[in-house]
């Protein structure tokens, strides 16, 4: 089979496919950005003062949503301001939801990638490069992504920053007693493949520690009426049939995180005790 040499062309200055022509395609299949399962929320969302944003997309999931703005060409310090505002304005009025800022454009220079650097993990920024392809059929169009938004950390690696609390400040203030005692029983499930583990009251959650160290496979929130369990694992169709065989009460996948949101009582702890020994220990082995 011969090489056959792909060419390339540039949409800045084609007469016909233009940036309101790129802008329908991704519309039409917001997919084949690569950034996840999502779909088109708004075209052209008027922010007042600010001008239009291109796209608007949304997770399927309903949890994170993506301020688009497109540019032909190379990436210039206008655009970078202008998809920083719409992500500013978006996440100020829904916060609700995660918001990423994402940069779509033929060229994306390394002086952006310097710029955009400083600030990526304060601020969560994409950068996608698009090329445009000719062929007898049609154009295609290939997206690649330059810049992706920053890991956050293990709430182990923040662990010896966290504000401390003790079990008091949760039984009277964040919790109740009867809540933070449903905190001890997951300790208790999880000694069964980690004898030495324990809770490390912080401000924001209880953490587990094991061996003396931060190992937090299991973070808990005691609540007025109930224990939110986050266990960190990486979503996968088949823990997500696991929970839900199982009837837990599954609030979300936090995809910042990486946690599944579980919000339990003392009947689910008690009568689902398998499934949530299995997700535990999954939990565990990564983060040991």
């Amino acid at each position: 089979m011969k090489h056959v040499r792909l060419k390339t062309i540039s949409l800045k200055n084609h007469p016909q496919f233009n940036e309101r022509w790129l802008q329908d395609v991704i519309a039409e299949d917001p997919s084949i950005l690569g950034i996840g399962d999502v779909f088109l929320k708004d075209k052209e969302r008027i922010h007042a003062g600010a001008g239009r944003l291109d796209l608007l997309l949304q997770d399927n999931d309903g949890h994170s949503r993506y301020e688009v703005e497109i540019q032909l060409g190379a990436t210039d310090e206008s655009h970078i301001i202008r998809t920083i505002e719409y992500w500013d304005i978006e996440r100020k009025k829904y916060p609700q939801y995660d918001h990423t800022a994402v940069i779509v454009a033929e060229d994306i220079t390394s002086r952006f990638l310097n710029v955009v650097g400083l600030f990526n993990g304060y601020i969560p920024i994409m950068a996608i490069q698009v090329v445009a392809i000719e062929t007898s059929d049609g154009i295609g169009l290939q997206f690649t992504k330059v810049l992706d938004t920053v890991k956050l950390g293990y709430l182990d690696e923040d662990e010896e920053t966290a504000e401390p609390t003790d079990r008091n400040f949760w039984e009277t203030v964040r919790g109740t007693k009867k809540t933070v005692a449903l905190a001890d029983r997951i300790l208790d499930i999880a000694k069964a493949f980690a004898p030495t583990a324990e809770l490390s009251y912080n401000k924001h959650y209880i953490g587990t520690w094991v061996d003396g160290r931060a190992c937090n496979f299991a973070v808990l929130r005691p609540q007025k009426n109930a224990l939110r369990l986050e266990i960190h694992l990486p979503q996968s169709e088949e823990l997500d049939d696991l929970i839900t065989k199982a009837d837990l009460d599954f609030l979300d996948y936090d995809k910042r995180w990486g946690n599944y949101r579980l919000k339990l009582s003392d009947q689910d702890i008690s009568e689902k005790q398998g499934t949530l020994s299995d997700l535990l220990k999954q939990s565990y082995e990564i983060r040991k």
